[in-house]
């Protein structure tokens, strides 16, 4: 029975393992080992940007994207300039790109970033979409991945007009474990989680919580072997 306090918002231990610096659920790992294999034989070099995040780390984001420390950008990964719009706009222009504390993805392990480190460093990646369209380094891989991951159990959450955030073309999930972790989610925990956070535009975000989560954890593209 899953813990839904300390392993879906990040506030606690979850079943995670080490893999070159980053925490992955076990299975998760696993299957990913299997994939990194089959596309070093199609001249892939497969590698995690981003695994596990807790809730702190979430929440230092969010911060510094509300208060301009951090650069907000729009769908077409261009800066938006954050002084003219309101409480409700600024909690929509991060959501573009960054999950509420609490909902990401990230906070469960099984949802890692990638890159192709055969045709780029990750000093030098990014993350942004043209990474992953034509003439771009990580192209290739997209391509490979849209046509492969599902066989490994993993495919991608966020895509054009079918999720909340905007398409992540290095965004891959294992379905099978995030799918569990995605039932026992629950608005009221998360609710409770977050009024006791010390976290920008709160207020806003509280007030439209039942649409956020709607949009942004619910709202996602289906695995696709259904």
């Amino acid at each position: 029975m899953l813990d839904a306090v300390s392993n879906i918002y990040g506030l606690g231990e979850l079943p995670l393992e080490q893999y070159q610096g980053h925490l992955v659920e076990p299975n998760t790992l696993a299957k990913f080992k299997l994939m990194q294999l089959a596309a070093a034989k199609d001249g892939l070099s497969i590698q995690i940007c981003s695994a596990y995040r807790d809730l702190a780390k979430q929440l230092a984001i969010w911060n510094a994207k509300a208060s301009g420390k951090r650069t907000l950008l729009d769908k077409n990964s261009e800066p938006i300039e954050i002084a003219s719009l309101n409480d409700d706009q600024l909690v929509d222009a991060i959501l573009l790109w960054s999950a509420l504390p609490g909902i990401s993805r990230h906070h469960w392990g099984t949802d890692i970033d990638l890159f192709d480190a055969n045709n780029i460093t990750r000093n030098d990646l990014q993350l942004i979409s043209s990474e992953y369209e034509p003439n771009g380094p990580c192209h290739y891989l997209h391509n490979w991945l849209t046509c492969h991951a599902s066989n490994f159990g993993f495919y991608f959450p966020y895509q054009a007009k079918l999720s909340g955030v905007s398409p992540e073309p290095w965004h891959l999930s294992y379905y099978p474990k995030a799918n569990e972790y995605l039932k026992a989610f629950d608005i009221k925990t998360l609710a409770n989680i977050l009024s006791q956070q010390e976290m920008h535009l709160k207020h806003s975000v509280l007030g439209r919580l039942e649409t956020l989560v709607d949009e942004f954890v619910y709202r996602i593209a289906p695995w696709p072997k259904t």
